[in-house]
């Protein structure tokens, strides 16, 4: 099997150098290249032919964002962004992905070697994804990586699994969303089909915490229906979007005949936080065949033991389909489980689930 080819873009020699030594410590991976700024970047992108760029935002000579536009326009290839922390850093990450960056990686402002190399594995498993990520007409390369086990907890550690009997049948809709790799632009997709009467929709997408302000006035802006991060306690409203913050567990649950958002501060689960499992089985317990989950595109699997609970509770479940997807990992984990009732391209997506909306439970 072909080593992905992988050049680093980033003014730091220092982030040049750790992320060297990262990639480089994958079987998988081979770092052909690493230039300090696009221009150079751009004459080594035509030597060396690289599978997929790592992609700094603040460079000299040329930012990140207007050289990855000139990329997509001219020479479509897979990118994987690195981000700092900050609400800049965020909202320029935002826009990349909308121009087409496969993924980020994030960095602090303190401490980058340490906080870097903490999530080596996760930067090894993002560059793999990208270069199966569908970026223009590149077409995917089927790699398959071993991962190293870490400590992955299950949604067990937030809400413990409730047999099928014991869901609240509750007599309102309530439609839950899960997404990640390429999640953003496809969560603006879905909800820009949804009217202002729809019912409450509440969202995990994998972000960190300082995203999160960002992305949702993202999503405010192209639905008719009002986003917003919800606080502890929350009651869920139609006509509202509900986007999980980056570093709290988001759940719903029934109190007095309506939904009530609960966050958690627990453990990750499947190394994630906010986990789309964790949501997707306190729907299941709360809303039971009321409920509506839709699962998108991104890497892992994430989602989809919980949306096999929501199937079990009598939920209609929609998965974005493999062709439309920039990584179909977590939408093929729920379709291999055989829990899902509809599998959809993204531009179907909102008018499928407006169509379950209108069937009675």
């Amino acid at each position: 099997m072909d080593k992905i080819r992988v050049l680093i873009i980033d003014d730091s020699a220092l982030i040049r150098k750790i992320l060297t030594e990262i990639l480089s410590s994958s079987p998988n991976i081979e770092v052909v290249g690493a230039a300090a700024d696009p221009l150079i970047a751009r004459e080594m992108i035509k030597q060396l032919n690289p599978d997929v760029l790592t992609l700094d935002i603040e460079m000299p000579h040329m930012d990140g964002i207007t050289f990855l536009s000139n990329l997509m326009r001219l020479r479509p290839t897979p990118v994987v962004m690195i981000s700092t922390l900050t609400e800049h850093g965020a909202e320029a990450t935002l826009n990349a992905l909308a121009l087409g960056a496969v993924d980020f990686i994030a960095k602090p402002k303190v401490d980058v070697v340490n906080a870097i190399n903490e999530y080596a594995e996760e930067i090894i498993s993002k560059v793999i994804v990208a270069a199966q990520a569908k970026v223009g007409n590149i077409p995917n390369r089927a790699i398959k990586s071993k991962q190293t086990a870490t400590e992955k907890h299950s949604a067990d550690v937030i809400l413990k699994a409730a047999s099928v009997n014991t869901a609240i049948k509750h007599t309102n809709k309530l439609i839950v969303i899960g997404a990640s790799t390429g999640g953003t632009e496809a969560i603006k997709a879905v909800v820009k089909g949804f009217p202002a009467d729809t019912p409450p929709v509440l969202i995990t997408q994998h972000l960190p915490a300082a995203f999160s302000e960002s992305f949702v006035r993202h999503v405010d802006l192209v639905t008719q229906m009002s986003a917003c991060i919800p606080k502890h306690g929350q009651i869920a409203e139609p006509g509202c979007i509900y986007l999980a913050p980056g570093d709290r567990h988001m759940l719903a649950v029934s109190e007095g005949g309506k939904y009530v958002i609960q966050l958690s501060d627990g453990l990750p689960v499947n190394r994630h936080k906010p986990a789309v499992d964790v949501l997707f089985r306190s729907a299941a317990q709360c809303a039971g065949a009321n409920a509506i989950a839709v699962l998108l595109t991104g890497m892992g699997a994430d989602g989809a033991i919980g949306m096999k609970e929501m199937h079990d509770a009598g939920a209609k479940t929609v998965i974005q389909d493999e062709q439309s997807s920039v990584v179909w990992g977590m939408p093929g984990a729920a379709f291999k489980l055989g829990c899902t009732d509809y599998v959809v391209s993204l531009d179907e997506v909102s008018h499928k689930v407006l169509s379950l909306i209108k069937t009675k439970a």
